[in-house]
């Protein structure tokens, strides 16, 4: 199992990124897929998922108005689009996937982790 992502850099106050995780190895349409991110000096915190079992995605409350997760099965790909976004959303962004039907915000939920990206947000 191996991903690239790619999308992120530097991005200015109330702008938007589109974050893509291109995994191989594996087919994407037998997982549940996450993205968590970590800010400098803080834990790694769930962003969004989306359920293998009715494709139902869940959000942390804080990011849900700002962020969307989505897949591409056929292209074994996993987006994360964020916009308004402000600097306390830089930091490293990590997608992931998970054998589960369900999903979870709790990274000991998760299977496999891309190498992470970073995002920052400055002027």
């Amino acid at each position: 199992v191996q991903f690239v992502e790619s999308g992120g850099g530097l991005v200015q106050p109330g702008g938007t990124v589109r974050l893509s995780c291109a995994g191989s190895g594996f087919d994407l349409d037998s997982y549940s897929i996450a993205w968590f991110r970590r800010a400098p000096g803080k834990e790694r915190e769930g962003i969004s998922c989306i359920s293998n079992s009715d494709g139902s995605s869940y959000y942390a409350d804080s990011l849900r108005s700002r962020f969307t997760i989505s897949r591409d099965n056929a292209k074994n790909t996993i987006y994360l689009q964020m916009s308004s976004l402000k600097p306390e959303d830089t930091g490293t962004y990590y997608c992931a996937i998970g054998s589960g039907y369900m999903c979870s915000l709790q990274s000991s939920w998760w299977d496999y982790w891309g190498q992470g990206i970073q995002v920052t947000v400055s002027s």
